[in-house]
């Protein structure tokens, strides 16, 4: 019998990503205005959505008087949560920021109401983290 080699396979070559020259406003726009960055790059369809869906998740969060994180160190999972969930409500953008502006200080309160409130608002920021991971797709051409 005669042996057969096999070809090897060959390698993936990885793609060069786009300079940070090009995706760093857009992302930095995704952030500061949930959808803005879609607005930028001409997809309003997919701003309009993002935008809209962002923002009325963070207003339903506040209506429920969800408390908004401040950064906590004690033990490590009491420090995981609240530096976790202050991030995410910072990457809400400028709904986190006009909301800290403006004074909204929500004590933790026992109910189910305030504590879904709270998870809604921890929710719009890691939505916008979506929407500034998209924009950021877009702008290098790994997704229309």
């Amino acid at each position: 019998m005669s042996e057969q080699s096999e070809a090897p396979a060959p390698t993936p070559v990885a793609e060069p990503s786009a300079p940070i020259s090009a995706w760093a406003p857009v992302v930095l726009i995704a952030w500061i205005l949930p959808g803005g960055g879609h607005f930028y790059l001409k997809r309003t369809g997919r701003g309009i959505i993002l935008a809209s869906t962002i923002t009325l998740t963070f207003l339903f969060g506040l209506m429920m008087r969800g408390a908004i994180f401040q950064p906590m160190s004690a033990d490590l999972l009491t420090t995981v949560i609240y530096w976790g969930g202050f991030l995410c409500d910072l990457m809400s953008g400028i709904l986190y920021l006009l909301t800290t502006w403006l004074g909204y200080a929500q004590p933790e309160i026992a109910g189910h109401v305030h504590d879904y409130g709270t998870k809604f608002l921890v929710a719009a920021g890691l939505m916008n983290i979506l929407a500034m991971v998209d924009a950021y797709d877009i702008v290098s051409k790994r997704k229309d």
